[in-house]
């Protein structure tokens, strides 16, 4: 039997941390209230999802178009934009502007993207420190760690172990209340934001019409990271642009209800550019990097339709598979049901195999999908590209081979259950099977598995007629 993949390995070590199993699973069940809480007040919500769905599709099918025209809604206002085709060129472009401006001190609203090639280490490489401010992000920072969920980064800590960073990262005495944490994390990135110099953001919406660029936050971190320092940098996935101002209005309405429940984030920011010779505040200079990293070659697949994701997050909450494992455990900066897509999509797929296995396809991501992303369909047609280019371990596709053959004859189908009920006899804990041996070994590593009936439904139903 082949050793277990590195998947497997972090399968078990999250499967045996009861306390961040336990903050994920609070965590998320309160979220799946909260969206359906905030679902129930809108009348026409499925309607909104559609159109979403729609108004998505259609800029993907013509993204060409809608990104030449946001670049130059972009430059009329001032504001420069660069290409960058992979994550390195994302990096060496932003390094680029840290040092042709002497920029030493970045602050940095959250962003996924920059998550995804790396920024930070990258800019540390060249110089430059940079400050996450975003409250999860910062925590996530001062612990040395990573986040684990797209919207919600520390989903998996709890206030004992934020108490501990902070006393030992930033010398505050110890405090578990999140009041008095937050008000110490306030007073340390107040000082940074006097003193930095480069502002760094992601992108949720880009509007092509007008060359907005929309930041949707719960805290007032992502306005002064854009505004406070001379030099705003906005990173985007070239996935984030859509048509028309009016189409916003769509998307926001749909963003938070869908990711914590809240009818609107806190904290809407519309960025026109860079500060003009009116405007009291805001950056000198706004430089817009275009990311593709992978996304094209999506656009040319059968798989184009995850592009129309909005990083919600709402997959995550509800997918039982993420909640028994939480983030870590994808080994990616996309965890969850649309981790699963955009890791073997966007990256290496033979590397990420497990992922698209990893699920129970019980679609209940594309049930609470704000733009109706059908993901157990695309995860069942990863796993037919994995059949076809003998990805699959021989062992898997000899088992399933031999699962189909039963399935489709009726009398193989019978004596294939009453082997099962004879071979797993010996490793039986009454209706239950614990520790399988051998080969089989896996099926019972992570759950028990029920063994088969001794009288199948079957043979009851026969008898009651």
């Amino acid at each position: 039997m082949s050793d277990p993949t590195w998947f497997e390995r972090n399968v078990e070590t999250a499967l045996a941390d009861d306390v961040v199993r336990a903050a994920i699973d609070n965590a998320a069940t309160k979220k799946i209230d909260a969206r359906a809480a905030a679902v129930a007040e809108v009348d026409n919500f499925e309607a909104l999802r559609d159109l979403a769905r729609d108004i998505k599709q259609h800029t993907v099918e013509n993204l060409d178009r809608y990104l030449d025209q946001f670049i130059a809604s972009v430059e009329s206002l001032g504001g420069r934009v660069h290409l960058a085709r992979t994550a390195d060129d994302a990096n060496r472009i932003i390094a680029g502007i840290a040092r042709d401006n002497d920029s030493k001190l970045a602050v940095k609203s959250k962003s996924m993207t920059s998550e995804e090639t790396g920024l930070n280490a990258a800019l540390q490489a060249a110089g430059v420190r940079v400050v996450e401010t975003d409250l999860g992000e910062f925590i996530v920072q001062l612990d040395h760690d990573r986040p684990s969920h797209i919207v919600t980064p520390i989903i998996h800590k709890n206030r004992k172990i934020i108490a501990r960073a902070f006393t030992r990262e930033i010398g505050v005495e110890y405090t578990e209340d999140p009041q008095a944490l937050t008000m110490h994390a306030r007073r340390y990135l107040r000082d940074i934001f006097r003193r930095c110099d480069l502002g760094i953001s992601g992108v949720n919406f880009a509007v092509a019409e007008t060359g907005t660029i929309c930041i949707c936050t719960n805290e007032g971190n992502g306005r002064l990271s854009t505004t406070r320092p001379r030099v705003h940098v906005a990173l985007m996935g070239i996935e984030k642009v859509i048509p028309r101002m009016v189409d916003l209005a769509v998307f926001l309405k749909i963003l938070a209800r869908s990711s914590t429940g809240q009818p609107i984030t806190v904290y809407t920011s519309l960025i026109n550019g860079p500060r003009r010779p009116t405007d009291p505040d805001g950056p000198e200079q706004l430089h817009v990097v275009i990311l593709d990293a992978g996304r094209r070659r999506i656009l040319q697949s059968e798989y184009r339709e995850v592009l129309r994701c909005i990083r919600c997050g709402a997959c995550l909450n509800a997918c039982p598979v993420y909640r028994r494992i939480g983030g870590h455990a994808y080994g990616n900066v996309y965890p969850g049901p649309i981790g699963k897509l955009l890791a073997p999509l966007l990256c290496d797929k033979d590397h990420y195999a497990d992922l698209p296995q990893a699920s129970s396809l019980c679609g209940l991501c594309l049930e609470v999908c704000p733009v109706r992303i059908d993901i157990p369909d695309m995860l069942v047609r990863l796993r037919r590209d994995q059949v076809r280019d003998e990805s699959v371990p021989w062992t898997r596709r000899l088992a399933f081979e031999w699962m189909f053959r039963a399935l489709a004859s009726p009398w193989k189908y019978r004596l294939a259950q009453k082997l099962a009920r004879i071979a797993t006899a010996p490793w039986a804990d009454g209706q239950w099977t614990r520790k399988l041996p051998g080969p089989a070994k896996r099926l019972t590593a992570f759950r028990d598995a029920p063994r088969p009936a001794a009288r199948p439904f079957r043979e009851l139903w026969k008898h009651e007629q």
